[in-house]
């Protein structure tokens, strides 16, 4: 893998969004924890320090060790990364007297600086943080202000080190990925080889490498993510690979079956199989959302198991994780929060004598398509919709029933359909149904009725990491209204989530 650009993550929630916007300059990029350094630094052309919900006047707040960085490698500090090196190199760090965030604009840029090339003063930036730099320590040459911070940027005489008190990796910041250019490609002089056609490349031949001889099976789920996950492997080993395809009950109306079919032609061996009496067995009475994920895994587990059994001399489980997977299971490798765990990350009990092979763990989901695009996957299959690895069952606020499935399958097929008849489908990144644990009073015809509540819910983002809520046509979403109320037994209201993410997040559990 191209070790270009080491990310040093301080748990900041915009660590991952900095790797994104290094991404889109085609260059790699790694996060690794502050307190981890990778042992041989000298791969990396650049190193990038993230933000921090610390203060870095905190006595507990990360102390990374730059003495084979600074001076040596150049290096840009964000935020955080910027207060550490003044803080700790003889400057002064103060608290705000109110919290610097939001947007703001420079109003002093230092002419002729290789940093600020092309960005013009009054470009507007993203600030997020408490502490301010009061002074800068010897050294140390101001290239940047804002009205409320006289120090919004610095470089070290005699270095290629560099800090800045806003977030360059944000949208808000209109001139971020200039700046982070001007550094990377200019200054760090990184080059910019990291494109769909090199990572099919790179990582076809590294699963030969890994592989050999040797038997992979593979859980499809219809899905981008593990389509081309399949794919790769498919080049990389061809009819090594054995795809499954397994039916939980939690999948949409009819999904088992088209899935299979959208797979005839793509010259994979896959092969189906009905699980749903197993699922729902396992997910009897469960309605705590992680428990229903560890269920739902571990009755993965138990079917592949089985299937690897028929497999004879099968030594790999493939999985189709992304970045964006691992980050919300395992904290970015960081000290970042967990949000949720996934059932597809952090490995397979002892009992199952499978090693996992995740081809696509450092990508994010636009890079999947990207790369889905240049393997020949049809444009349709690479413009689905994501859909969850536990299915209907984080849909199903509660305990899960099968008439509880097929109502939801009902109503997200009606939502679904609908999206793609108005020509709506391929401007919404993520959309399906929810079925509320709630009932409603309603009247249909002269009779009162006590029915479930649905919500449709429908976003747009880029990776995921981040979502808005789509402002679908009030005439779109009264027609769907109707239908669903109409069509579907047992539901007599539906509502539309207008929650961003975050705080939200994109599914409801």
């Amino acid at each position: 893998m191209q070790k270009n650009v080491l990310i040093l993550d301080f748990g900041s929630q915009y660590t991952q969004l900095i790797a994104r916007r290094v991404r889109e300059l085609n260059i790699y990029c790694e996060i690794h924890p502050f307190n981890k350094l990778p042992e041989d630094l000298s791969a990396f052309k650049a190193v990038v320090l993230s933000g921090s919900p610390f203060s870095c006047r905190n006595p507990e707040a990360p102390q990374p060790d730059l003495s084979q960085i600074k001076g040596k490698i150049p290096l840009l500090g964000v935020c955080f990364g910027a207060q550490f090196m003044a803080h700790n190199f003889g400057g002064e760090v103060v608290g705000s007297n109110t919290r610097e965030f939001g947007r703001a604009n420079l109003s002093f840029i230092k002419d002729k600086e290789p940093l600020f090339k092309g960005i013009l003063e009054q470009s507007q930036v993203w600030m997020s943080h408490s502490d301010s730099i009061e002074s800068l320590p010897d050294h140390f040459i101001r290239m940047a202000s804002t009205s409320d911070v006289l120090n919004a940027a610095y470089r070290i005489e005699g270095e290629d080190t560099y800090g800045i008190q806003f977030h360059p990796e944000v949208y808000h910041s209109k001139d971020g990925a200039q700046l982070l250019e001007n550094f990377l490609v200019h200054i760090a002089q990184v080059p910019q080889t990291w494109t769909p056609s090199a990572f099919v490349d790179m990582t076809v031949a590294d699963l030969k490498e890994k592989i050999g001889d040797d038997k992979v099976i593979l859980g499809l789920s219809g899905g981008v993510d593990s389509t081309v996950a399949a794919t790769l492997l498919h080049k990389a080993i061809g009819k090594n690979l054995h795809c499954i395809f397994v039916n939980n009950g939690l999948l949409r109306k009819n999904e088992f079956d088209s899935v299979l079919d959208q797979y005839k032609h793509m010259g994979l061996n896959v092969k189906g199989v009905d699980a749903t009496d197993l699922f729902l067995d396992a997910l009897h009475g469960v309605s705590d959302p992680e428990q229903k994920r560890k269920k739902i895994g571990n009755s993965f587990i138990e079917v592949f198991d089985d299937e690897a059994s028929n497999v004879k001399d099968a030594t790999f489980l493939a999985q189709g994780t992304i970045y964006p997977d691992v980050i919300e299971s395992i904290s970015v490798n960081g000290p970042s929060a967990t949000i949720k765990s996934h059932h597809n990350v952090g490995g397979l009990p002892d009992f199952m004598k499978l090693k996992i092979v995740e081809p696509l763990r450092m990508l994010f989901k636009d890079e999947v398509r990207r790369v889905g695009a240049e393997m020949g996957i049809d444009s349709k299959l690479l413009g689905r919709h994501p859909f969850p690895g536990p299915g209907l069952a984080i849909r199903i606020l509660g305990e899960i029933t099968k008439e509880k499935v097929s109502i939801l399958q009902e109503v997200d097929a009606i939502f679904i359909d609908a999206l793609r008849e108005w020509n709506l489908y391929d401007k919404v990144w993520q959309a399906g149904a929810i079925l509320l644990p709630v009932n409603s009073v309603g009247v249909m015809g002269d009779e009162r009725t006590y029915e479930k509540v649905v919500a449709l819910r429908a976003v747009e983002s880029t990776d995921g990491m981040t979502a808005d809520w789509v402002d679908l046509p009030y005439n779109f979403l009264q027609k769907v209204s109707n239908q669903i109320i109409n069509r579907v037994k047992g539901v007599n209201r539906v509502v539309y989530d207008i929650s961003s993410k975050p705080p939200a997040t994109i599914e409801w559990e």
